[in-house]
């Protein structure tokens, strides 16, 4: 059959190998005459319908072909299962963590070790942060990729890798890694052979021979990190006067995806990673990796194009394989990269910067707007909401948002900054800037969780803001991801500032090497860890028991309360059509939410926490930093009977 760009199929025939049974190759082709037409009109709408572009799709099937084949017989079974189930994402029973390979376990076998600890917790999907081969001492915490098939040797190795990927698998549980595919470091074999002078591998980065077109392309480029290099163009380090395109760090260089070879080498890498066994790769810097002279290069109409054309591939050739997007940019442009044919999960930046900031202001009105407008996504998709991410907290809200509540984004920002990092009167956070830049103002926040909600500084609220903080993220829908250790309420670790390639990124502070001490004492209900392991840890079985927070459906509800967040999640339980209410009140005193306001709700509901009845036609009282998850029952002939499933199993 011809497609775009005049390809025909049959060339992947050829390579079909003698020992592919007819079974396997017809699932095989079945799929790829299903997503083929879809692959070649991107490629055609990225790089037109020349000749070497037609050559570039029908060497990379063919390549998708020998990949398919050397994948292992269980993940194939699995491509089949997840195909069958394909909103597996979505289940109330999943819990994410995270955490760096070195500081949590030491190495891939530490992580080994591990599992029966994730499976107490409930974890369903392990983010282990970037363990390929790096530049040392200075690698971007991982981000600058020296070999995406060589494991950091300090780790361990590819066969481990595979191995902790496929025990993970038995235990229910989701490898994810990051896939940093806008740049590779310069020590990579590419970037070598391109500073070697070799043509093939020049294209492969955005090179120039003098600062002319750097210039003109940093008219319009922001910076991203100037205490780094300034502007976007670092010089070669051979003395020819040639420059390379390095968005973030000078030993980071960005790929030119104005080449298909770049595509052709990147989908490569990627099947290579979900035949190891990953299930979830995090697409790192998304909005990057397409230029265009004249634009911000960032979030332009190809970067979709072209993941969705790395979706296709994955969709032929490991199709259990998901994307995550990393899009830390206006609200607006980060929905833009979700949906089932893109990245089908994405980070939550905005809530999880609102509710940081909900936290500073007592005030829940810009979280509230956020969940009631920005929340909803399309169907077969989820977000992942995280608290914190071992990355700064940037302040992602849209000035136009703040400005509908009387909000003036720029002031709020530096108010923000001025709490966190303890400069304003009366805080509890013990936060630490990030590219701190006295000039505008700008500055961005760094710290572990209960460092920045007063745990450190010894404040009462401590526990509870945390507790309260990781509910909202279990309960608005979508994937919940906890930064492994602040389940035990680790702190910040301030021994970066005396290691040389981390003492100027204060992210480090947010870092801390595995708590062993707390883990030890998360059965203690006297100590501050068993407080908090407890309380969270009842929270996550109590959502793996409440079907209706499957999904990622929400319906604002409007407490009447600045304080207090509000919102609905329906679904069905036992049969019947039911809804969980939840209110968080973000203040340090007690709030109600008004009888009159509840009105409209049945007269009772149950408290899906303390397995009581409630009466919805009195004030509803939450405590300081308390939280209130209700199941409502519409039709009261069943009212009685749901009441007696859920009071089987309450807390």
């Amino acid at each position: 059959m011809e497609h775009p760009l005049g390809i025909d199929t049959s060339i992947l025939d050829r390579a079909r190998r003698t020992a592919t049974s007819d079974a396997d190759w017809a699932v095989f082709r079945e799929r790829a005459e299903r997503e083929i037409p879809r692959l070649a009109a991107l490629f055609e709408r990225v790089y037109g319908d020349d000749d070497a572009v037609r050559q570039h799709l029908e060497a990379l099937l063919v390549e998708l072909a020998e990949s398919w084949q050397r994948r292992p017989a269980d993940l194939k079974a699995l491509d089949a299962h997840r195909e069958a189930e394909p909103h597996w994402f979505q289940s109330n029973r999943m819990l994410g963590g995270v955490a760096y390979v070195d500081r949590y376990a030491g190495d891939l076998e530490g992580v080994r070790a591990r599992i029966p600890y994730f499976r107490e917790l409930g974890l369903t999907y392990l983010h282990l942060m970037p363990l390929f081969l790096a530049p040392e001492p200075n690698s971007d915490g991982g981000y600058a990729v020296s070999s995406y098939r060589e494991v950091n040797p300090a780790l361990g190795d590819m066969a481990q890798l595979t191995q902790l990927a496929a025990d993970l698998r038995a235990n229910g549980i989701a490898l994810v890694v990051d896939f940093i595919f806008n740049h590779t470091s310069n020590e990579h074999e590419w970037a070598q052979r391109a500073l070697a002078g070799e043509e093939e591998f020049e294209d492969y980065y955005w090179i120039f021979p003098d600062r002319t077109m750097p210039e003109r392309y940093e008219e319009t480029v922001r910076e991203i990190f100037p205490d780094d290099h300034p502007g976007s163009f670092v010089p070669m380090p051979d003395g020819s006067g040639r420059w390379v395109w390095a968005t973030f760090h000078s030993f980071q260089w960005d790929l030119n995806y104005a080449n298909p070879g770049v595509f052709r080498a990147m989908a490569g890498e990627m099947l290579f990673l979900a035949n190891q066994g990953i299930d979830v790769l995090r697409m790192d810097a998304v909005a990057f990796i397409w230029k265009k002279l004249g634009t911000t290069c960032e979030s332009l109409p190809e970067a979709h194009l072209l993941l969705q054309a790395f979706n296709a591939v994955c969709r032929i050739a490991a199709p259990a394989l998901i994307f995550k997007s990393e899009a830390i940019v206006h609200p607006d442009q980060v929905v833009e990269y979700i949906s089932p044919g893109e990245c089908q999960i994405s980070y939550n930046p905005l809530q999880m910067a609102l509710i940081w900031n909900s936290l500073a202001t007592r005030d829940a009105r810009l979280l509230q707007q956020a969940l009631d407008l920005r929340h909803n996504l399309p169907a077969g998709t989820a977000w992942v909401n995280y608290v914190r991410s071992h990355d700064d907290i940037g302040w992602t809200f849209a000035d136009e948002d703040a400005a509908e509540l009387g909000i003036n984004g720029f002031e709020h920002r530096r108010f923000l900054n001025n709490f966190y990092v303890g400069r304003f009167p009366g805080s509890f956070a013990r936060g630490i800037p990030f590219q701190d830049n006295p000039k505008t103002g700008d500055c961005r926040i760094s710290g572990a969780t209960a460092s920045l909600t007063g745990l450190e500084a010894g404040d009462p609220g401590a526990i509870d803001r945390i507790v309260l903080a990781h509910s909202i993220a279990l309960s608005t829908g979508g994937l919940p991801l906890i930064y492994l250790g602040d389940e035990v309420g680790q702190t910040n670790d301030y021994s970066y500032r005396d290691d040389p390639g981390k003492a100027d990124d204060s992210r480090w502070s947010g870092r801390p090497l595995y708590p062993a001490e707390k883990y030890a004492q998360r059965h203690d209900p006297t100590s501050n860890a068993g407080r908090l392991y407890t309380m969270l840890t009842a929270l996550i079985e109590l959502r793996r028991r409440t079907p209706e927070l499957a999904g990622g459906t929400l319906i604002g509800f409007d407490a009447k309360n600045p304080h207090v967040l509000g919102y609905q999640r329906p679904g069905v339980f036992e049969g019947v059509a039911t809804r969980i209410l939840c209110f968080a009140n973000m203040a340090d005193e007690p709030e109600t939410v008004a009888a009159l306001t509840l009105s409209g709700q049945p007269p009772t509901a149950t408290d899906l926490i303390t397995g009581e009845r409630r009466s919805l036609r009195t004030d509803l009282t939450i405590p300081e930093h308390g939280i209130v998850w209700m199941r409502v029952v519409d039709d009261p002939a069943y009212a009685s009977a749901i009441d007696g499933a859920a009071l089987g199993g309450a807390h």
